[in-house]
């Protein structure tokens, strides 16, 4: 049987009677400073154990979104219309999209970037435009030349005014001029703005008159606006809200379409009423109420290098290129899912510079001054990396798509364009949450109480053994 004196021989801490020991003050100084050493130490590995530390490594690019990569945009050009505002997508494995319309929106904007109106519907164009076969056949001039002296009195005159925009050098305002100049003749015969007094058929040369072009935010060459008396004065300025016609381009087509126009307006009035045939629904629409385009929406594209564009784009029209400004100002660009403000902010509690370059470009402006010329394409080259967040047990907190940017303005032959090239890597971000072990904590808090208990014991008993020894020496002088 086991006496409880052989469980006594077993104890590692025997206990020295009280009145064996001996109290210094060396001993206490010593004591309190590890007691505050300790409690600093353990201070310090409680901070530690509490704070969340990553790694980061590269690895390729195991994206889990598909092979898709979605573009979200908002960006405003105080010199584009909205009408011939076109966005289009290419890479290199060929995918060319043209006037992408249904994720696109836009707006029409002044020249401090304020919305004018409405969301523009720009409408899809149902077959190709119909040109008439008169361009051999000799036709007699049958519209009005409109200048800038003249045009407000003679919109003001008429309930309904059709005015052609053209340039002699366009291709199509030739094409264009024959159908026209007949079509006007016809109406001006069997509606006499003197007698009838309902329609006027004019027309405007803008490379003459090109002030008054540009106030009616004419871009495209030939434009076929319509202006109406009356309910759509504008208050501001007194110009006229106006239509732009997209129809076929032969002479019946234009007849067949100013008839319509004045179908509802009896001959003894000039007040406009309202029409309730829609038939020409297909082939006007309200035209750009100001010079501006804000172009927001988003895109998807091919995880390959390719470009967005952003260009003035028509197949009936022609553009002046030297008139062109593609001068832009970047609300927003972004690749990636959309990413909720809260996850953010829960992956910045990780990594603080993250997001830094998620939209880069947000904010930024690029104005064309006319200080390096005419014809001028400004574009942006986006190297695009993924960044993957991992917190513990490797739950996939957050997904993003961060990119560098630079930019040029060059000069260009062709018709000035906006174009963001981009370029994704191949390789991804992976950055993880390290996990920490409470045992690991609880090892650490022993080894320090440990290890500074002991360090203090024996820097007393070295600090003991001097104070006797110089005692000692100290007796022996005397004796």
């Amino acid at each position: 049987m086991i006496s409880s004196r052989n469980i006594k021989s077993m104890d590692f801490y025997r206990k020295i009677p009280r009145d064996l020991t001996e109290a210094s003050v060396s001993g206490a100084g010593l004591s309190i400073v590890a007691a505050l050493a300790m409690m600093f130490l353990f201070g310090m590995e409680l901070s530690n154990y509490l704070s969340v530390s990553t790694s980061t490594s590269i690895v390729v690019d195991k994206s889990s979104d598909g092979e898709f990569l979605r573009i979200d945009f908002n960006i405003s050009f105080p010199s584009l219309s909205c009408e011939f505002a076109s966005v289009d997508v290419s890479d290199v494995l060929g995918t060319n999209r043209l006037n992408i319309t249904k994720t696109v929106r836009k707006f029409s904007i002044d020249r401090n970037m304020k919305i004018t109106g409405p969301e523009f519907h720009s409408g899809p164009v149902a077959h190709a435009i119909k040109h008439g076969d008169e361009a051999d056949e000799e036709y007699a001039e049958g519209s009005v030349p409109l200048t800038s002296d003249n045009f407000e009195r003679v919109s003001h005159q008429y309930p309904i005014l059709v005015v052609n925009f053209f340039a002699p050098w366009c291709y199509w305002s030739n094409r264009l001029k024959p159908s026209w100049e007949k079509a006007a003749k016809i109406i001006r015969e069997r509606y006499d703005p003197e007698i009838d007094g309902r329609i006027l058929s004019g027309k405007v040369d803008c490379t003459e008159q090109p002030e008054l072009c540009r106030r009616n935010h004419i871009q495209g060459y030939p434009s076929v606006r319509i202006f109406r008396k009356g309910s759509d004065i504008r208050e501001d300025h007194g110009h006229h809200e106006h239509e732009s016609y997209y129809g076929d381009r032969d002479t019946e087509s234009l007849v067949k379409m100013m008839e319509q126009l004045i179908a509802p307006i009896p001959v003894e009035s000039e007040k406009h009423v309202s029409s309730t045939d829609n038939s020409t629904d297909k082939i006007k629409r309200p035209a750009p109420s100001s010079g501006g385009c804000r172009i927001e929406g988003f895109v998807r594209v091919k995880k390959v290098p390719g470009s967005l564009i952003i260009s003035a784009r028509s197949g009936a029209h022609s553009f002046d290129a030297s008139e062109m400004n593609m001068s832009h100002v970047i609300s927003h660009l972004s690749f990636g899912r959309k990413i909720i403000p809260r996850v953010m902010s829960d992956a910045k509690r990780l990594i603080p510079y993250l997001g830094g370059s998620h939209d880069r470009l947000n904010g930024r402006a690029f104005i064309n001054h006319r200080d390096i010329g005419a014809n001028v394409t400004i574009e942006h080259y986006l190297q695009i990396v993924k960044t993957e967040v991992l917190t513990r047990g490797s739950h996939k907190l957050l997904e993003e798509y961060e990119y560098t940017a630079h930019s040029s303005l060059v000069q260009s032959p062709d018709i000035p364009v906006t174009k963001f090239h981009f370029e994704l890597s191949p390789m991804q971000v992976l950055i993880t949450e390290n996990s920490k072990s409470f045992s690991h904590f609880i090892t650490n808090v022993c080894a320090i109480i440990g290890g500074v208990f002991t360090v203090a014991g024996i820097l007393d008993s070295i600090l003991h053994n001097t104070f006797r020894l110089m005692k000692k020496v100290e007796l022996g002088k005397n004796i």
